[in-house]
């Protein structure tokens, strides 16, 4: 397998279903292919905003299949890690035999602390068990726990050079993810498009970002020109507007806005739908303003 070379801007999409837990199968591809044609360069399937970690392992494997069945699968990235080894193998392989360019694997979560080296087994036997398909480490350490240092990330990198591509870093912390970054031949996406502007001075790869579902279009301009600081305050001003709630439920409601189709509204507990009138409100405005910048 070539490796995946994915850069840009990428939505880490959303998973629509209904009241029931079953995949609106139509909605889901309709907003994936959306996102490609109006400057996705990829799309993130099953991560911390497709729900996955709240979805069974048979919805996310029939997930998986929809959408390598139906979208360019050499810009598919799926999640595929859990908190046991033999399930993540088993997604992980799942996710190349479908021919999907990259995996996305979280740190086995449960158990902490952990040790280096026990992380690096954990890998380590990921690695001899799934072939060929990249992988990028996936950093939530508000969520996980655990941080992907850069004395780990060096050492993994080293070990399987042809295997670990990079990382989503949602640690929100830039000086982290520039350290990263710093890494030879290790593509690191920030989890905000705010971090595009400085994608070329820090060495990033893109972003991988649950706001960009509204508005791909205007994260990829500012991609293509990192220089423009008008462009990097509207691209700041549409995250910050998205951010200021739950980033699962203003995603869902505001794809909701977009198509008219109310399956969006939908979450997976523990996560609540946006139903506060001001709270829609108040997101209708900030996505009408990033709208007319990109008319």
């Amino acid at each position: 397998m070539q490796p995946s070379n994915i850069t840009g801007v990428i939505p880490a999409v959303p998973t629509p279903f209904s009241l029931d837990g079953k995949l609106d199968a139509a909605a889901f591809l309709e907003h994936g292919q959306w996102c490609l044609d109006h400057g996705a360069s990829a799309l993130n399937i099953l991560g911390t905003t497709g729900e996955a970690n709240s979805l069974s392992v048979s919805l996310r494997r029939e997930i998986m299949t929809v959408a390598a069945e139906n979208l360019d699968r050499s810009r598919l990235m799926v999640g595929t890690a859990t908190p046991d080894l033999a399930t993540t193998i088993d997604l992980t392989q799942r996710a190349e035999s479908l021919g999907y360019a990259a995996a996305l694997v979280l740190p086995p979560f449960y158990y902490k602390p952990v040790s280096e080296d026990g992380l690096f087994a954990w890998f380590d036997r990921l690695i001899a068990a799934t072939g060929t398909i990249d992988l990028y480490l996936y950093n939530f350490p508000q969520l996980t726990g655990i941080v992907f240092g850069p004395d780990f990330a060096t050492r993994l990198k080293a070990a399987h050079p042809e295997r670990i591509r990079g990382a989503k870093d949602s640690s929100g912390d830039l000086d982290y993810a520039r350290n990263l970054a710093a890494i030879r031949d290790f593509d690191v996406f920030p989890s905000s498009e705010t971090a595009l502007a400085e994608a070329a001075t820090s060495g990033f790869a893109g972003c991988i970002s649950a706001s960009v579902n509204v508005n791909p279009a205007l994260a990829d301009r500012l991609w293509r020109d990192q220089g423009n600081d008008a462009l990097a305050r509207q691209v700041r001003a549409l995250r910050a507007g998205v951010a200021a709630f739950p980033l699962i439920g203003a995603v869902k409601h505001l794809v909701r806005r977009r198509t008219g189709n109310a399956i969006w509204t939908h979450v997976m507990p523990p996560n609540l739908p946006i139903t506060d009138e001001t709270a829609r409100e108040t997101l209708a405005s900030v996505v009408l303003q990033s709208e007319r910048m990109t008319a």
